[in-house]
């Protein structure tokens, strides 16, 4: 009998151990894959991770899904007293976790359940007798449990989860991570002390659950990265102890490397019941494995000026949707009709959907694209009711398929181009793959402070410390271009969004910083906090050449504000043009 087998015929059990004071973690564990869905498939078995503080007041954090109720609450109940539970912390909320919900409920009645606005209205919804037991809590909103567990809560919604919640103790400093920092793996051990074994593990759930919606994980990077956490409970796999920052880094890299891939495809999609966002993750994963970068948006929580910006930025795109009373849902018809106004006729399309009864949204869908001259790159996928494992594969194969066809027409494309273009397209091509640091410069006129955003920024001298910067006229160059003028260079973050508030140019009556948090710098400029580093530069000398002034200046103080981030890169396509 082989070790894999004497593994999978073990009985799904919870493990129960104490990872810091006053709290438990329970593992509901099967040995076996969970579920037909693609983030299982690796089948090596998995663990529902549920966590009890039991302080002054005690809290359950993340009760695992119906697949675990009765073994779970058996277990639960050797250590908890439900009628002393004071509250239930959700993660997300989903049907099959709804199922555990109301058998707990119905023996902890006196029982709080806390979870983000969007979970709160879902679960007011489907159980509207329960809403004065429900309480939504927003980002940095506090939960006092006594003997120093105060729990503070961070909102985290992506595209797949828009409920996102992480929870964190200040007295254990555990951050409570939910679907962040898991893996898909079931063992004995509780910690991360082998950590480097399970870097595959670790790097697939990334690849199924986080990928698509890369952005949006980066966003939520920060948000979490602002407490001092010792250790990640995670929702799957072992508790993160040992490689915490190693962990963590892996994410801002896995995130960098998706928005690096060569081509994007813009997956959109609405989902009534879950089924259609499991095939868009399943479409998602075949193109992910085939080096296509996906940006997943869900219609029913972006705004239209969001899906226009990423349909406008893709190479493809592949559009989802449940058929509710034999139409598509009013978010998935107004990001079609996004789609028809913007995206080029060539650019590569695709067409999926679910249904019960009828598939009149998929048919839409795909009459309207091709009505509109697009490219389908595979046959559209209908799924009736809830997924099996082979629409799976078919769908993995779907992207696969998808991401090969996008390649060909990329290649033809590129091909016809280069036989027209003259040398300057191609001159000016080469010169814009020259990358650099974005940055803010920050000046003063008087007690008018200006900002303007920058890349063309490199380092000079090694002694004394200096750089080099190209300004025009219109960036301020007259309050730089003398020696003696100060400035600052604040070197931005990458994943933080603080370019939007600054343009290239210095727009006059603007104040960008008026939306930022600053101080003040030595030489009396501006300092952004939310910036990665900064310098304080005096400038030394100056030249007019072309169209900008190259400002050499030295360094005069500078100091690393994040010391864990990188660096905000500037990637261009042409030498012509911003």
């Amino acid at each position: 009998m082989s070790a894999n087998t004497l593994i999978t015929s073990r009985p799904r059990d919870v493990q129960v151990a104490e990872i810091a004071k006053d709290t438990l973690v329970l593992r509901s564990r099967t040995w076996e894959r969970l579920k037909f869905e693609v983030e299982y498939s690796r089948q090596r078995g998995t663990t529902a991770n549920s966590y009890l503080i039991q302080a002054d007041k005690k809290a359950l954090i993340d009760p695992p899904g119906e697949s675990f109720t009765e073994i779970y609450l058996q277990e639960l109940a050797q250590y908890l007293d439900f009628a002393t539970l004071d509250y239930i912390v959700l993660g997300h909320v989903n049907p099959n976790r709804r199922a555990t919900l109301q058998v707990l409920f119905s023996q902890a009645n006196q029982a709080t359940l806390i979870c983000s606005r969007p979970a709160a209205n879902a679960l007011k919804t489907a159980f509207p007798e329960w809403e004065s037991r429900i309480q939504a809590v927003r980002s940095e909103d506090t939960l006092d449990l006594g003997q120093g567990h105060n729990l503070t809560f961070i909102t985290v919604p992506t595209p797949r989860w828009a409920d996102g919640l992480c929870t964190y103790d200040s007295a254990t400093k555990i951050l409570y991570t939910d679907k962040f920092f898991g893996a898909h793996i079931c063992e004995d051990t509780l910690f991360d002390e082998d950590w480097k074994r399970l870097d595959a593990e670790r790097h697939y759930y990334f690849d199924c659950l986080h990928a698509p919606q890369a952005k949006q994980v980066e966003v939520a990077l920060e948000k979490l990265s602002i407490f001092p956490a010792k250790c990640y409970a995670p929702a799957h796999g072992p508790v993160v102890r040992y490689s915490l920052s190693r962990f963590t880094f892996d994410y801002r890299q896995w995130c960098q490397k998706q928005k690096l891939q060569e081509l994007s495809v813009a997956l959109l999609y609405a989902s009534a019941y879950g089924n259609t966002a499991i095939v868009a993750n399943a479409i998602a994963q075949g193109l992910i494995e085939n080096g296509v970068n996906v940006e997943s948006i869900n219609c029913e929580l972006a705004e239209p000026a969001e899906i226009t910006r990423v349909v406008e930025a893709c190479d493809g795109f592949i559009i989802g949707s449940p058929t509710l009373g034999g139409h598509a849902p009013t978010q998935i018809q107004t990001a079609l009709g996004i789609v028809l106004a913007t995206a080029a006729k060539t650019k590569l399309a695709g067409v999926f959907g679910s249904f019960g009864w009828s598939g009149e949204a998929i048919d839409l869908l795909e009459s309207k694209l091709k009505d509109a001259n697009y490219l389908l790159g595979f046959e559209t996928i209908r799924v009736r009711f809830t997924p099996t494992d082979e629409i799976f594969q078919q769908c993995k194969e779907a992207g696969a398929s998808f991401a090969q066809n996008l390649k060909k027409t990329k290649k033809l494309r590129t091909a016809r181009q280069v036989v027209t273009e003259t040398q300057v397209d191609r001159t000016e091509q080469a010169v814009g793959r020259i990358i650099g640091s974005l940055c803010v410069l920050t000046t003063r006129d008087g007690e008018s402070h200006k900002g303007v955003l920058t890349s063309w920024v490199s380092q000079a001298t090694f002694n004394p410390p200096g750089i080099m910067v190209a300004i025009a006229e219109e960036q301020n160059a007259d309050l730089m271009c003398h020696p003696g003028d100060k400035f600052v260079l604040n070197i931005l973050k990458e994943g933080r969004n603080v370019r939007r508030y600054f343009s290239r140019n210095s727009v006059l009556g603007n104040n960008p910083f008026v939306n930022l948090s600053t101080q003040t710098a030595d030489n009396g400029c501006l300092i952004l906090t939310e910036a990665l580093s900064y310098l304080e530069c005096t400038v030394q000398n100056q030249i007019k050449c072309g169209d900008r002034w190259l400002i050499y200046a030295v360094v005069d103080k500078g100091q690393v504000l994040e010391t864990d981030g990188l660096t905000a890169l500037e990637y261009r396509k042409s030498g012509s043009y911003y």
